[in-house]
């Protein structure tokens, strides 16, 4: 069966202030990487619009209703000092949750073996009752609880290999025992969640890395931790929170890690849903701020996600 590429055009005009790192040429690198020929086989759609019911079995009405209500007719409305919306900012956020809600239904309808949504804003960092850190909507959330509620599937699990720990991801899954969140991030590191301490109701798993740790200790917290912690837990849907900016040409952390981590990782992830839940993957872009470094990235995670389709 075919991967999955989901993304949307409305993606792009999530717009933010000049200088910002989250920008929509990161998208355009993404999708620039994945127009070879080695991803022809790609089965590309157009992400839905995610429904208001999907949203909010994340974030309470409230704040659905506040970001829905508040994009500006011009120029920026911040958010937080990180975070601002503009006037295609809500279309925008409303296609990346829905390209992991529909990414989520096409793989349970056997349609697709993995998918990998290319999407922005990114998610992770928003919790149920606050956008932040770049993010608006908490898009593998959202995902996650509709693979629940839509679909009848009891046990979760996101893994999130971005270099900034998933405070919202965490937040949304901590007090419910059937869902689990794993991650590597830097340590010390915005937004200052994730200490190794952090285990929830023992359905958390932050492993912290140093400044300037690279493969070796990447992969060892992957071989050693996470991986024996997911096979403990048997998925039956596994998610990928995808941020590629522990890469070494990031400019916002101090990680080390290359394209060839990337792939190993995801490979990793593959091999386990494979085992335990039918090979059921949907990735989210999270983060990445060095275009090449992003693009070299993605490409690496899409063509790992491929071969195992």
């Amino acid at each position: 069966m075919e991967t999955l590429l989901v993304t949307h055009a409305a993606c792009f005009e999530h717009e933010t202030p000049p200088g910002h790192p989250e920008c929509p040429d990161r998208l355009r690198a993404v999708l620039g990487a994945l127009e070879t020929e080695e991803f022809a086989l790609l089965h590309r759609v157009e992400a839905p619009r995610a429904s208001v019911e999907a949203i909010e079995r994340v974030h309470p009405p409230i704040h659905v209703e506040t970001i829905m209500n508040g994009a500006p007719v011009e120029g920026f409305r911040r958010v937080d000092a990180d975070t601002a919306l503009s006037p295609g900012s809500v279309e925008a956020a409303l296609r990346a949750a829905g390209a992991v809600t529909f990414a989520v239904d096409e793989v349970m309808a056997g349609r697709v073996r993995n998918a990998f949504c290319a999407i922005r804003p990114p998610g992770h960092h928003a919790e149920p009752d606050q956008a932040m850190g770049f993010c608006l909507f908490n898009n593998v959330a959202i995902g996650a609880l509709h693979a629940r509620e839509a679909h009848g599937l009891t046990r979760i699990a996101v893994v999130d290999f971005d270099v900034h720990h998933g405070n919202g991801t965490q937040a949304s899954f901590e007090t419910d025992p059937n869902l689990f969140y794993a991650s590597t991030h830097q340590w010390p590191l915005y937004p200052g969640t994730g200490r190794a301490s952090e285990h929830g109701l023992g359905n958390i798993l932050n492993k912290t890395l140093p400044p300037g740790a690279g493969s070796a200790e990447f992969r060892e917290a992957f071989t050693d931790a996470i991986l024996p912690a997911l096979e403990q837990f048997q998925p039956e849907f596994l998610f990928i929170s995808a941020g590629f900016d522990a890469h070494a040409a990031d400019p916002l952390a101090n990680l080390r890690l290359t394209e060839d981590d990337y792939a190993w990782v995801t490979t990793a992830l593959v091999q386990l849903a494979n085992t335990f839940c039918n090979g059921r993957v949907v990735s989210t872009l999270e983060g990445g701020y060095d275009l090449a470094a992003l693009a070299s990235s993605a490409r690496a995670h899409v063509r790992a996600l491929q071969l195992a389709a």
